[in-house]
């Protein structure tokens, strides 16, 4: 978590900061002292919240002998082990596998999965019709996320030609991919982490208003659904999502960009017209993705309010599982391709 939240921080900063953003376009060595400050800011956060975490059990009796050696003995341990991951997932970086991170937390949800299915089978409760619907709805949502994961918008540009000395340069025609899940997974990290924040301050500041502010931000109130959770917990997914999308992609830049290089889009015209209608294309793709992350979030909730399966492995980690599958095995396709010219799929 400190490392996730570290990029997440690094990634808004370089839209606030300009010194940051011009790394981030320096290519290689900019990604390299982007990812060095990552590594600070990771470890500075893991000692932070390391040290949270340690007096938050110490209220419910979880840590004997608690003294000064065994805060720090358990501190220590806690951030070395989040560097330790850190670093495992820049090995697999290396070795160009992929996101190693993200590999990390695949195995994490991937190893969760039959713990999951074998207490689902133990419930006596439970119908096999239930079950078997149950799965069948697994599924769906497995190929339902592989479309919207997928899923773009393609946008025609035409080059025009160029003649330099006797060599001709452009005249092709290519095509701008706006995905419709632009933001992946990370509205969903957003909200969340806004959601738990009254209830972690709560924990900590005995305050009623804020208590009452964490009470009506829970899922889940005598056994049936929080309607104001739900509502907030979707508008939070739907806004992050635009905000998101606007900071991975700037129309203007890319409006730059094409001018720049001789591009176009065809019947738009080049510079202001075309930033606005690359906006206005996103601004429409971005809707129903953000509204099926909101319902992915959601799905968990309502199976375990209302169809009585406590199955915690929901609608989020499918989604993660997935997306880092897809890309994992882009990352081997590339790698296949560029060492024996044949995919991983024939």
């Amino acid at each position: 978590m400190p490392y996730i939240t570290s990029s997440i921080i690094m990634q808004l900063l370089q839209v606030v900061i300009p010194k940051l953003e011009q790394l981030a376009k320096q290519g290689e060595v900019g990604r390299r002292k982007i990812t060095q400050i990552t590594r600070y800011l990771t470890t500075g956060l893991a000692l932070i919240q390391s040290v949270a975490m340690v007096f938050y059990f110490r209220n419910f009796n979880a840590i004997p002998n608690f003294n000064v050696m065994t805060v720090i003995l358990i501190v220590l341990t806690l951030t070395a082990g989040t560097t330790l991951i850190m670093w495992l997932g820049e090995l697999i970086n290396l070795h160009g596998i992929g996101n190693g991170i993200s590999l990390i937390i695949f195995a994490s949800i991937v190893s969760r999965i039959p713990g999951q299915f074998i207490l689902l089978f133990r419930l006596r409760t439970t119908s096999v019709f239930v079950i078997v619907l149950f799965f069948a709805m697994i599924i769906g949502l497995i190929m339902a996320i592989i479309e919207i994961q997928q899923g773009e918008r393609r946008i025609p540009v035409q080059y025009a030609k160029r003649i330099v000395g006797r060599k001709v340069f452009g005249g092709q025609s290519t095509y701008i991919p706006l995905k419709v899940n632009q933001a992946g997974v990370m509205p969903i990290i957003f909200a969340v982490s806004v959601l738990l924040f009254p209830a972690t301050i709560a924990q900590f500041i005995n305050v009623p208003w804020l208590q009452s502010i964490a009470n009506a931000l829970t899922p889940s109130i005598e056994g049936s659904i929080n309607p104001f959770y739900v509502i907030v917990y979707s508008i939070l997914i739907i806004f992050f999502a635009y905000f998101y999308g606007a900071i991975t992609f700037n129309p203007m830049d890319t409006a730059d960009n094409l001018r720049r290089y001789g591009g176009f889009i065809p019947g738009i015209r080049p510079g202001k017209n075309t930033a606005d209608y690359l906006s206005h294309i996103l601004n429409r793709i971005t809707l129903p993705g953000a509204v099926f992350l909101a319902v992915i979030a959601l799905l968990p909730e309502f199976l375990i309010a209302y169809g009585n399966i406590p199955f915690r492995f929901g609608g989020t980690s499918i989604l993660i599982a997935v997306s880092v599958a897809l890309e994992t095995m882009r990352q081997l396709e590339s790698q296949l391709i560029m060492r024996d010219y044949e995919g991983f799929l024939k």
